[in-house]
């Protein structure tokens, strides 16, 4: 069962999952720079993140997904993998993939994700 939550959510949230796999750590400042946003905007998104349970905050201001979050992280993550794969095999350049993947991977139905993954799947020679 998915719950809703807005675009805006699910890009902060896939952000912080991308750079703890990067960095092995999370602050607001990694989201902002990352992002191009401003540290209070980042700060106010964080708050809302904590205030519905996606986010935690250690003492050293160290973000962590919580169960939630992480749940939603790696679905719109995987989203954007898989759609970006997509376009680049069909030729779209890597920045252009990465941009439109962006925009793609919250629209979508499920329905359709799980088509395009199985055509990307068979389209995409294992390593």
């Amino acid at each position: 069962m998915s719950m809703q939550i807005h675009e805006s959510a699910e890009d902060y949230l896939e952000q912080i999952l991308m750079l703890r796999e990067k960095n092995g750590y999370v602050r607001s400042i990694d989201i902002a720079n990352s992002l191009g946003y401003s540290k209070p905007s980042i700060s106010i998104a964080m708050k809302h993140l904590r205030e519905n349970g996606y986010i935690e905050m250690d003492k050293e201001n160290l973000i962590s997904l919580t169960d939630a979050g992480l749940e939603i992280a790696e679905r719109v993550y995987k989203r954007h993998k898989t759609l970006r794969t997509m376009l680049m095999n069909l030729g779209v350049s890597a920045e252009n993939a990465e941009k439109d993947a962006c925009k793609i991977e919250h629209d979508i139905s499920e329905e359709t994700f799980e088509k395009i993954t199985a055509f990307v799947e068979k389209m995409t020679p294992s390593k």
